[in-house]
């Protein structure tokens, strides 16, 4: 068992290039998949052999090979064609593997198993032979290399997107970093292995160890301070391993260091270097007995911590006897130079891809860079948002601006009313002939009809239920007159009802009131509403004209205002011409804009670009402000557009300032302005009546409602008061034939005089409210028609 630790393989699985390849080509790649179809059965040949499983020196050159030709696959293709990549995690191939959309992890893994490959050639090596030694210790350098060029150059454009669940912690940057010191650990033990071999001094071997120590310290270290924390993921073995190597070679630098010490015949100095190597030899010990790590390490390391224990038994004795040396404390000794003779070896095929392909056709060659398709797309894209942006939306800006300030001062409207009848508004007209179209005075009359006769059932349903309550007191009191009865009378047992009575009737009364200030409203506007009713001909002659007659122009004042009328005509002239000009830089930029095409620049741009670099959208920068240029003489005619502009709102500001000054006197445009005022204010006049009326005829239907439960009510309480009657009244009969009964048949008893009741007991007054045959209690809790409430009050419908 090999006492050097090797990289296993991230296992992968098959994967759809073909559907995917084809699929983009064929949706962004502006060319046919058909094109491609040998690239594509290309690419799925490469990735058989070089994505690694299989330790062989020929496999070497498959995974460079693979390598070079994603490099070209992505100067082609982003790294998102919607291929999902598979891959194990590396220290359990029978995990769930992980699975993302991305070249970048595709290249990144089989970098990873390239350097995997190399550690696992360098472990296969005879590591007796000093040739078998050299071999190792390169192929550790080149796996170090490996991943120093992945941690560098890969790893960091290694983007996850948000959908990414899973993350491949043994692609993290810690991890990586820590395998290329584990791998240059190892090659350093390869050196130290091969100058013991060939018998270096003493001195240059501790310092090797000591570079070795260092190494794994690293190594170690980086594994301990990882974040996200990676020890979990490494084979529980393998940061004890570490560990114990790092001592091992401190404990050998300390041993090496004491045998020049001894040389030197200073011997005090060679005891000190003992105990510390002991130390560490302890220490490197007990981490690989607890850490179960691999036999072979674990025996070298006891066999070292043996042969330092037994110099320094020599050593303390030759000294206690002989030398008498001061022993100086392990902080004392002087720290040995680390010397590292190995370093990471990048192969020139992970530098230079290009140098892989040779004469091999990089794949998708023929198809125009992704970075550049980019660049075209970013240029189209900024192309058109500047012709939007900064020319369309901008003219349209400004002729809202000149179209809101002809609106605010009513132009050209004015000028017309001046000149000829323009007519009458088109929001009048349509406002007139929805009320002729409903027949609005007929409905209004005809709804007034509706609420009166509506009030008056109401009225009715609530006297009716009046009525019930007094036939029933009425019922009481005669019967009062012949039995005597132990209950509430009438008026004192419907005390709420007579409440809730008074408080419906007055109710009805502001409702009457609301009915009758609608009523007022419309004879106050009838005359106007019927009005709008009239034909559109009949309805303008009505209207007093806004024109200038031919006495009005004769007077100063009607000169006057046709010269200020003329002036202000040429201003709007003047901004029909602007608008004009302006319309026809928008054409000149949109055509413009239509026949620009960049792609021969970027094509020419990226064709200067060294042979699988690369591109990127942003390297051709330049290209596009270049390009973009040409339509800075159409921001330069806006500018100038929109100063004039502005010149010319502010002087039809002033000119129409001028022209309604001259005609603000006349009595005709005052007359016309109130006629046309009256007749829309009798429109919506005409609405508020409606809706008044509206909410009239449902508030009288919604309250018949809750007075017919009122008036159910009233009668169901009578009835249960006439029955109380009628059962005392045959009570007091029974109690009589008795009495006839008792008087045949025993003596006469004299008694005092006291009035008959229905049952033996003393009487008992009832309380208020409940009759004496447990009749419900007249409170509102029991009344159905409380449930429902009432509609608004009619206090506001009249206003």
């Amino acid at each position: 068992m090999p006492n050097l630790l090797a990289i296993p393989f991230k296992k992968t699985y098959p994967i759809d290039i073909k559907e995917a390849a084809r699929q983009y080509i064929f949706d962004h790649g502006g060319a046919h998949p058909d094109e491609f179809k040998g690239d594509i059965k290309a690419w799925q040949d490469l990735r058989k052999d070089g994505v690694g499983g299989v330790v062989h020196q020929n496999r070497v050159d498959a995974a460079l090979l693979y390598h070079a030709q994603l490099v070209s696959i992505l100067t082609k293709l982003p790294a998102d064609i919607q291929l999902s990549i598979a891959y194990a995690p590396v220290f359990n191939p029978s995990a769930v593997p992980i699975t993302l959309r991305n070249l970048i992890f595709e290249r990144a893994s089989v970098l990873f198993n390239l350097a995997s490959l190399y550690s696992r050639i360098a472990a296969a090596e005879d590591r007796s032979t000093s040739d078998g030694i050299k071999r190792a210790a390169s192929n550790y350098q080149q796996a170090a290399g490996t991943l120093s060029f992945m941690h560098s150059s890969v790893l960091p454009k290694l983007i996850y997107s948000p959908d990414d669940e899973e993350k491949p912690l043994d692609l993290s940057n810690d991890f990586v970093k820590a395998l290329e010191w584990l791998m240059l650990a190892q090659a350093q033990e390869c050196t130290w292995q091969l100058a013991k071999l060939s018998q270096y001094k003493n001195s240059l071997i501790a310092k090797i160890a000591a570079g070795a120590s260092s190494l794994y310290r690293s190594a170690a270290a980086t594994i301990r301070e990882a974040l996200p924390p990676i020890k979990q993921i490494l084979p529980t073995d393998w940061l004890p391993h570490i560990e114990a190597k790092e001592h091992h070679f401190s404990a050998v630098a300390e041993y090496r260091e004491s045998m020049v010490e001894y040389e030197a015949s200073r011997y005090g100095f060679e005891l000190g270097r003992l105990g510390k190597a002991q130390m560490d030899a302890q220490k490197a010990y007990d981490i690989a007995r607890r850490g179960k790590i691999a036999t072979p390490v674990l025996q070298d390391v006891q066999s070292l911590l043996e042969t330092v224990r037994n110099s320094e038994v020599r050593a303390q004795r030759d000294n206690d006897l002989i030398y008498h040396h001061d022993v100086p404390s392990p902080s004392a000794l002087p720290a040995i130079q680390a010397t590292r003779l190995v370093s990471p070896t990048v192969p020139k095929a992970l530098i230079n891809p290009a140098s892989v392909l040779g004469n091999r056709h990089p794949l998708f060659g023929e198809l125009v860079g992704w970075g550049a398709r980019e660049a075209i797309n970013i240029y189209n894209d900024r192309k058109q948002n500047l012709i939007k942006e900064k020319i369309v939306d901008f003219a349209q800006e400004l002729q809202d601006q000149a179209d809101e300030e002809l609106r605010k001062l009513n132009l050209p409207s004015a000028l017309e009313a001046l000149e000829r009848p323009v007519g009458l508004p088109p929001s009048l007209l349509r406002k007139a002939e929805e009320v002729r179209l409903e027949d609005g005075p007929a409905k209004i009359v005809a709804s007034i009809e509706d609420v009166q006769r509506l009030a008056h059932q109401d009225l009715a349903i609530l006297e009716e239920a009046l009525d019930i309550l007094d036939s029933e007191a009425s019922e009481d009191e005669a019967a009062r007159k012949d039995v005597p009865l132990n209950r509430l009378k009438s008026h004192e047992a419907n005390v709420e009802l007579i409440e809730k009575s008074a408080r419906y009737r007055s109710i009805l009364n502001q409702a009457a009131a609301s009915d009758e200030s609608v009523r007022q409203k419309w004879d106050e506007w009838e005359e106007s509403i019927t009005e709008l009713t009239l034909d559109e001909a009949t309805l303008e002659a009505s209207i007093p004209s806004s024109t200038v007659s031919s006495a009005a122009r004769a007077t100063p004042q009607g000169k006057q205002t046709r010269q200020h009328a003329r002036a202000l005509r040429v201003k709007l002239e003047d901004l029909d011409t602007l608008s004009r000009d302006r319309d026809q830089i928008v054409h000149r930029a949109r055509s413009l804009a239509a026949a620009d095409d960049i792609q021969p620049r970027i094509l020419k741009a990226s064709s200067g670009f060294e042979r699988l670099a690369e591109v990127q959208a942003e390297m051709f920068e330049d290209v596009s402000d270049e390009q973009l240029a040409k339509f800075d003489k159409f921001l330069v005619e806006m500018a100038e557009i929109e100063r004039k502009q502005k010149e010319i709102l502010e002087e039809i500001q002033n000119k129409n300032k001028e022209f309604l000054d001259s005609r603000r006197e006349d009595p005709v445009v005052k007359e016309r302005e109130h006629a046309l005022q009256s007749l829309d204010l009798a429109y919506f006049k005409y609405r508020e009546i409606t809706r008044n009326l509206d909410e009239g005829f449902k508030f009288y239907n919604d309250l018949a409602g809750i007075l017919m439960q009122y008036k159910e009510v009233c009668k169901n309480w009578s009835l249960q008061r006439n029955q109380e009657i009628h059962a005392l009244t045959r009570s007091f009969q029974s109690m009589d034939v008795r009495d006839g009964d008792s008087v045949a048949g025993t003596p006469k008893k004299t008694h005092p005089s006291t009035s008959p009741t229905p049952t033996s007991g003393p009487a008992r007054k009832q309380p208020l409210g409940k009759s004496s045959l447990g009749l419900p209690a007249i409170n509102s809790s029991e009344w159905d028609f409380e449930e429902i409430s009432l509609p608004p009050g009619p206090k506001d419908r009249g206003k």
